[in-house]
């Protein structure tokens, strides 16, 4: 299954699929919401949990301790003499580790009775990316001045499922489960694999404890007045090789080391101030949520995972967009991801993965059915807009670094990847990337709304293949300018004007085919290039890529601002005049944090500061309405008025890699940052900043060889930039 979309079909037909043809969100088989799970990530190793720090034991839930496309863990209780205990207070800000604070209900214990609130729980949860850990440690403190006694219960469940079985998505093979088994003090859960992998979770405790049955552990704990015990529980993963099995990880983990390690990105990118105390919570919660979601591949190579828990994966499209959002950030991570999907660019055509030559993935999988060939994501390239985002990166990362190092190293890729727009993209040859899908029950839609139902006409009914969606040929007409740009850099003059004439006349044409005469640009070209002429937010996408000509762009921005389109809060994917307008569709009319990021950055591209600000502030007053200030993947459509509060879809992924990256985006977006590493220039583009924030300084942004530090104080509705250190080369320039 691919992000977002209908099943793609194994070997074998799958009966969840045809019991469910369109798989929206493809997390059909969950129950229950997810919005409030604690989430800890470290790596590659993630943790979902209840408010409470537990996992559910009965089934239908997303919760549980994941690793590589696995959930190992998929049960795990505490109880204080038979009773759930109460949460007082639980924090997951810092994103690798929690900390709960709990109590004790009324419990009676062999006709001792224990009142309310005698017992503190102070439960700390730290996940370990290096030690494939997640080690908790209660302090239990008796809060009377009487001696009092109780039980304590620990009971797991591990059933080793496939990140597509726990959607609901395939019924695959099945290897063998081992009974839990206890050795000294450690239970061990172990499962091999149909894929030849052995996986196992181990569960050592600290003190030893007095009843080990089954799954289940217990305590007898008696505490003096005001006096306290600690146990520690660590939770360690464990996979191997066919026929070989991994060795046991260490389980001790030290705060101090993990901090540490979590906060070295921070460290290394650029930091942001702001006397606005909300701007910089949101901030602050955006950039340890980016923290969180990088994974490795590969021996190391870092990457944005797309979200937790059904996307912790490598994905073309989202990867790719996270990287551009953040290149003001850290530069680091955006090379690794060029690499990785250079890496894993198409060879060959390959049907069952929809693979062409020169084409970026869409999805890669580690997981035991992706091992099996069940699914295609070995990778899957069923994407129609990853390869000339990719192409969009590379000459991004070129002009902020002002190397043309990866461009020189990867040109056979980047040769390839603009035979494939030419070749395979524009396969009839009227000038339009398109696609239509080419398995039987593969991803209906390729561009980013790849739901089932996520392009339509105005009558409602659904566009017909072969679809050439509005955004990806802004996409291609931004990837040719940018590739043009370095091909002139390294002397080739006569690929760039190519290049640029190719562009050019993508553009005319678009806006001849794209254009609806009511003011904005139709959706999508489908089956005969007719129009699917209705409103949605992708047309915001043709000012983001600049293939937009200058003066549609005020209309667009009208619509797009207008009661039908925005909510209040941000930019609905789909007018609510349409007939398929559903203020909880997954494409049909909710918003999309990342969505309106690149809209109210094509907006500042045309000009339109006013209208960039107002989906800036709109985006940074949702976030108030969300745990610990995150933006979701996507929330409801609903308009402001309705509810007063933003209404939370189900099933949104939590952090979620684009959303985390739209308000650090925006900000220098709005500042007008743009760096030009090969000139060692950074121009400050008619900087702007929302109402109620006065003052932003920026430290430590890398533009080529040189850092700058910066200030930016508003008056009115002037913000006035000055330059507090600079190292290096590098020339300010400010642009009003």
């Amino acid at each position: 299954m691919t992000k977002h979309g209908r099943t793609l079909a194994a070997p074998s037909d799958s009966i969840a699929d045809e019991e469910n043809p369109n798989l929206v969100p493809e997390v059909h088989s969950i129950h229950g919401n997810v919005a409030e799970a604690l989430v800890i990530k470290n790596g590659n190793l993630f943790f979902l949990s209840e408010p409470d720090g537990t996992v559910p034991l009965a089934p239908g839930h997303g919760f549980g301790l994941y690793y590589h496309d696995c959930r190992f863990l998929n049960g795990y209780e505490l109880k204080i003499s038979g009773k759930k205990p109460e949460v007082l207070v639980r924090n997951a800000d810092r994103g690798f580790m929690a900390t709960l604070g709990l109590s004790n209900p009324d419990v009676n214990l062999n006709g001792k009775p224990l009142p309310k609130h005698s017992v503190e729980i102070r439960w700390e949860r730290i996940a370990s990316a290096e030690d494939l850990a997640l080690v908790d440690t209660l302090l239990l403190q008796n809060l009377t001045s009487e001696s009092i006694s109780f039980s304590l219960e620990f009971q797991f469940q591990a059933a080793f499922e496939d990140i597509f079985a726990i959607r609901g998505l395939f019924q695959g093979k099945h290897g063998v489960r081992h009974p839990p088994v206890w050795e000294n003090s450690v239970l061990s859960f172990r499962y091999d694999g149909a894929d030849e992998i052995e996986r196992e979770i181990a569960i050592d405790f600290s003190p030893l404890p007095d009843g080990m049955v089954r799954n289940l552990a217990s305590y007898q704990v008696e505490l003096a007045p005001r006096g306290s015990q600690q146990v520690r529980v660590s939770l360690n993963v464990s996979t191997s090789e066919p026929r070989k099995r991994a060795a046991r990880r260490p389980t001790g983990i030290k705060l101090e080391e993990s901090l540490e390690r979590a906060g070295s990105w921070r460290e290394q990118a650029t930091k942001v101030q702001t006397n606005s105390l909300l701007l910089s919570r949101v901030m602050d919660r955006s950039l340890s949520d980016l923290r969180m979601l990088r994974c490795t591949l590969d021996g190391g190579a870092s990457y944005f995972a797309a979200g937790v828990p059904w996307f912790v994966a490598l994905f073309g499209r989202d990867s790719i967009i996270t990287a551009l959002q953040t290149l003001a950030y850290d530069l680091s991570i955006a090379e690794h991801t060029i690499r990785l999907l250079a890496k894993y660019q198409g060879k060959e055509l390959n049907p069952w993965r929809e693979e062409e030559p020169g084409k970026i993935l869409h999805e890669l999988r580690v997981g035991e059915m992706a091992h099996l060939g069940e699914i295609p994501h070995t990778p899957y390239y069923g994407t129609v807009d990853a390869t000339p985002l990719w192409l969009v990166l590379v000459g991004k990362h070129a002009t902020w670094s002002g190397e043309t190092r990866l461009f020189d190293e990867l040109r056979p890729q980047i040769d390839a990847a603009l035979n494939w727009i030419e070749q395979y993209g524009n396969a009839d040859g009227d000038g339009y990337v398109k696609y239509d899908c080419k398995i039987e029950k593969g991803l209906t839609n390729q561009g980013w709304k790849d739901s089932g139902d996520g392009i339509v006409n105005a009558d409602g009914s659904l566009a017909e293949p072969p679809i050439a969606l509005v955004e990806v040929q802004g996409y291609v007409y931004q990837a040719k300018i940018e590739m043009a740009a370095l091909f002139r850099r390294v002397g080739d003059e006569q690929r760039a004007s190519a290049l640029e004439e190719q562009a050019e006349r993508l553009r005319e044409r678009f806006d001849r085919d794209f254009w609806v005469d009511d003011g904005y640009y139709a959706l999508a070209l489908q089956q005969g290039n007719r129009q699917a002429a209705v409103l949605s937010s992708n047309t915001g996408h043709a000012l983001w890529s600049g293939i937009a000509q200058p003066e549609r762009a005020g209309k667009i921005a009208e619509w797009l601002l207008s009661d039908e389109m925005f909510n209040g809060w941000g930019v609905r994917t789909l007018t609510s005049a349409a007939l398929r307008y559903n203020p909880l569709g997954y494409h049909l009319g909710t918003v999309w944090p990342h969505d309106n990021s690149l809209i109210a950055a094509g907006f500042k591209r045309y000009g339109l500061e006013q209208e960039a600000l107002k989906i800036m502030s709109g985006l940074i007053e949702a976030a108030v309405h969300f745990q610990s200030y995150r933006l979701p993947e996507l929330f409801g459509g609903f308009a402001q008025q309705d509810y007063g509060i933003p209404v939370s879809y189900p099933v949104a992924c939590q952090p979620q890699a684009w959303s985390a990256g739209a308000v650090p985006y925006l900000l220098t977006a709005v500042l007008g940052l743009e760096g030009d590493g090969f000139e060692s220039k950074l121009r400050i583009v008619r900087p702007m900043l929302p109402e109620n924030v006065n003052e932003v300084e920026v430290h430590g942004l890398r533009v080529g060889q040189g850092s700058v530090d910066l200030r930016f104080t508003r008056s009115g509705d002037h913000v006035a930039a000055k330059v507090q250190q600079l190292k290096g080369k590098m020339e300010v320039i400010l642009q009003l």
